[in-house]
């Protein structure tokens, strides 16, 4: 086993959609807890609000850590600084290609049909800092990762990995 070892840390984008339901759960907690004092049938249903309010607000924060030991890239999903889940274990030396995600090494992968997994942080910065593998011919995924871990990766794979 090699002494490569890199660990990075990003933090997700959190969607319209997930941010709505979030303050929608709430709100409606704090109405039916104000109505509940009448009645405990609106104090149940405050409660069950109450619990739809911190599941959604788990699951809206999402973190993605990347892990790149000994050849091998773990991709993990962090709810609410909680809750870990592993979403993916990728072998470099099963990687077709990475670069850049708008780099011209990408243009013969483009019209490529597979899967897309995207583990970055969904916002496109300037200069930019997502990147794209293809790997094993299945599954193309967007990451993050920091410039430590992309040198750790060309390392292990000089031809495979650019860097742009």
């Amino acid at each position: 086993m090699s002494d490569a070892y890199v660990e990075c840390m990003v933090e997700g984008k959190t969607s319209f959609g997930m941010k709505v339901l979030k303050y929608l759960l709430i709100f409606l907690t704090i109405i039916f807890v104000l109505v509940g004092i009448m009645s405990t049938l609106f104090l149940f249903v405050a409660i069950a609000f109450g619990a739809g309010a911190y599941f959604a607000s788990i699951y809206s924060d999402v973190e993605y850590e990347y892990l790149y030991l000994d050849k091998e890239i773990t991709v993990d999903k962090v709810y609410g600084k909680q809750k870990r889940k592993r979403v993916g274990v990728y072998a470099m030396d099963k990687v077709e290609i990475m670069a850049p995600i708008n780099s011209w090494h990408l243009d013969d992968y483009k019209n490529r049909k597979c899967k897309i997994s995207d583990f970055s942080s969904g916002v496109a910065s300037q200069p930019e800092k997502r990147y794209v593998f293809f790997y094993n011919g299945e599954e193309k995924i967007i990451f993050e990762p920091s410039e430590a871990m992309v040198k750790m990766a060309r390392n292990a794979g000089m031809r495979k990995v650019f860097m742009d």
